[in-house]
């Protein structure tokens, strides 16, 4: 571990009471100077133990507390990373994720988990304001920025809208760009909701089950029908929503 003398001398000269503090502290000191930067792999909770001398209770809780608290990524199985600058999604407006990432200097990939017919549920039914068991699309997608998952896509699509949907490559072009293209957006509805995840959805996110998530689910409508309903899931550490509305005062 480079400069990890330095580290061990560093927690023995503060005086931060709980220890965990001290740990915490010396993680961050690295974080804000740019020692560590953004994607930076941490070390770990044994890593810690060994090289500070601390039990794995309080390393561990250094490291929770420093990814709840936005600094850190944790990514089960494969380690905790120097978290970047939240993305950001716009709250009420029908963006397309590929392009948003794009816009940051990112790497947008897609994993299609899922793509078939399916029979709509009472839910689904409701939504797009078909009979319950009717024919519809579905697609089940993991969108990631520059390698790490940043949203689960759960959606669900009027088969006479979009006849063609089950026949398009998503992991070259999303449902967004091409549902827009067929059938141009002329309203849409959204729920947000803070949610506990789902295991499966802890696996596709790689994130832990402890992690909040934001979840919006949206319709949208072509003219008078509706063109699909989504459930779409972001991990609250790895992305916020934001919305303006209104004359809003520069400078």
């Amino acid at each position: 571990m480079k400069r990890s003398g330095e580290m061990k001398k560093e927690l023995a000269a503060n005086d931060a009471t709980p220890l965990y503090a001290g740990v915490k502290q010396i993680i961050l000191d690295r974080i804000h100077s740019g020692e560590w930067p953004p994607k930076y792999r941490v070390p770990s909770e044994n890593e810690l133990v060994l090289e500070l001398g601390v039990s794995k209770m309080t390393a561990n809780r250094a490291l929770r507390e420093l990814a709840n608290e936005g600094e850190l990524i944790r990514i089960q199985g494969v380690g905790s990373f120097v978290a970047e600058r939240k993305g950001v999604s716009a709250l009420f407006e029908v963006r397309n994720i590929a392009e948003e990432i794009a816009e940051r200097g990112h790497l947008h990939e897609a994993t299609v988990v899922s793509l078939a017919k399916a029979s709509a549920s009472p839910d689904v039914a409701d939504a797009l304001g078909l009979e319950i068991g009717s024919a519809v699309f579905h697609s089940l997608i993991v969108h990631s920025e520059d390698g790490v998952p940043v949203q689960i896509e759960d959606r669900y699509v009027h088969p006479e809208v979009a006849p063609d949907y089950l026949d398009q490559d998503f992991s070259v072009i999303t449902p967004n760009a091409y549902l827009s293209a067929i059938a141009p957006l002329s309203g849409s509805e959204h729920v947000v909701e803070a949610t506990v995840p789902l295991p499966w959805e802890c696996k596709l996110l790689m994130i832990l089950k402890t992690e909040p998530c934001l979840t919006i689910r949206r319709r949208t409508w072509s003219g008078r029908r509706v063109v699909s309903t989504a459930r779409i899931v972001y991990p609250g550490h790895r992305y916020r929503l934001e919305s303006r509305s209104g004359i809003l005062p520069t400078g």
